[in-house]
């Protein structure tokens, strides 16, 4: 029997990362998921995303950090979430270095593992102006992690990162992701608030 290649797949409970599981699922990985619960107002993505990995038998942990330095109105509850903004610039949701904060935990986690690759969501078409979104953020963790680690060959593995959010879509119901699962609102209420970037930015998704 052939041994399935690891992977780790950053797993927020997310339209992107949700479709980004299936994708690395079904291009023949084993993967292990990292959830990482950072103080963030928007606690009900964790429910989604434990449903999504248990949804199809995925082994994860949910990583619990603390940030008490804030910095972002996902950490503060004090600062407003921006509403109805034109989506240009960096938001008050930007979470300080958050993604090299995910990727090093998974990248410690596959070397210890012995994965070959880690996938995340990342998306620099439809987003809120992230710069831990862009492309060349991710060329240049791939050549830290060629220099930094004993296994050197992890890849980092960015399959949404030129997709439209409709593209998106479109790939995750191929894939039979179940997007009806996922959490996208960073407002941290019950409802989606339908206001925030991520509300409609997912709305653009699934846009006749």
């Amino acid at each position: 029997m052939t041994r399935r290649r690891k992977a780790v797949v950053l797993l927020s409970g997310g339209l992107d990362s949700t479709t980004t599981l299936y994708h690395a699922l079904k291009n023949g990985y084993k993967c292990s998921a990292l959830i990482f619960d950072y103080g963030q107002r928007h606690k009900r993505e964790l429910r989604s995303a434990v449903a999504v990995a248990k949804g199809v038998s995925v082994a994860y942990h949910v990583i619990r950090i603390k940030l008490p330095w804030k910095g972002s109105s996902l950490l503060d509850r004090k600062t407003k979430i921006p509403q109805n903004r034109k989506l240009t610039g960096i938001p008050s949701t930007y979470v300080p270095a958050r993604n090299m904060i995910f990727l090093s935990f998974a990248l410690s986690y596959a070397e210890a593992i012995g994965a070959k690759a880690i996938f995340i969501g990342a998306n620099a078409v439809d987003f809120s102006g992230y710069p831990d979104c862009r492309p060349a953020f991710y060329r240049a963790f791939q050549r830290a992690a060629e220099r930094g680690t004993r296994a050197k060959k992890i890849r980092i593995v960015t399959p949404l990162l030129r997709l439209t959010k409709k593209e998106i879509v479109a790939l995750g119901r191929r894939l039979g992701a179940p997007l009806e699962k996922t959490w996208s609102c960073y407002a941290g209420g019950r409802q989606p608030c339908g206001v925030c970037d991520s509300c409609r930015l997912r709305a653009r998704g699934f846009m006749l």
